[in-house]
């Protein structure tokens, strides 16, 4: 059987697309429509946070692991946990973009309509560290409109059976720091500027409204679990 150039061409472009292995990062879907946190979020924010902002930290995070095969086999959070194992010379890049892709991962989860509340174990653990769900909502508030620039606030689980909030600058998390966050709500300006412009307090008073404490409850009994 003989074929022409073109054939032979799109052949051999074929068989070089097939050896080339798949990245091991992907953009997630998002768990519900783009509309879905109207009007506390809305929908062009949400296409352009999630497949422009997120979708470039994954992009980038891929093509700085596109030389160490090794490391990109690595799951991501192994992979923070473990920067000072990454070579230096894209140890930047690892830590902004792998930072952007697990914060966002997570954000999405945590984000969504429910209709129950925090309960069990996180009810308990929530009442011990705040007093109160209002508490613990005073505190978010407070702690995102205190950082200053770009970062995200954190919820990690605590060793005494409580909660923590913590902050952090750009894509840094507590996984860079051996702790897994139970909530991580992003206040970088993209999050919220086609809405809110420059009321970040607004913004943060609309997040914790469509806080998904569904996922949060069985999140919580999970990483009680692990430890």
């Amino acid at each position: 059987m003989t074929i022409n150039r073109r054939e032979a061409i799109a052949l051999a472009v074929s068989t070089v697309a097939a050896a080339q292995p798949a990245p091991l990062h992907t953009l997630p879907k998002l768990p519900y429509p783009v509309d879905a946190l109207e009007p506390h979020i809305d929908a062009r924010t949400m296409e352009i946070h999630h497949g422009k902002h997120h979708q470039a930290y994954v992009d980038n995070l891929n093509k700085a692991l596109g030389g160490s095969p090794e490391l990109a086999q690595r799951p991501l959070e192994q992979l923070l946990r473990d920067l000072n194992a990454v070579p230096e010379s894209i140890r930047s890049a690892v830590r902004n973009n792998g930072g952007g892709h697990a914060n966002h991962s997570l954000f999405w989860e945590v984000l969504g309509k429910s209709s129950s509340g925090p309960r069990g174990r996180l009810a308990a653990a929530i009442e011990k560290s705040f007093s109160s769900r209002i508490g613990m909502e005073e505190r978010l508030r407070a702690a995102g409109l205190g950082v200053f620039g770009s970062g995200w606030v954190w919820l990690v689980p605590s060793a005494d059976g409580g909660l923590t909030v913590e902050t952090s600058p750009n894509q840094d998390s507590p996984w860079m720091a051996g702790r897994t966050p139970l909530l991580g709500i992003d206040v970088w300006e993209h999050a919220y500027y086609l809405k809110y412009q420059n009321r970040r307090a607004d913004y943060l008073a609309a997040v914790l409204q469509v806080i998904n404490w569904d996922y949060l409850n069985d999140r919580y009994e999970k990483l009680v679990a692990a430890r």
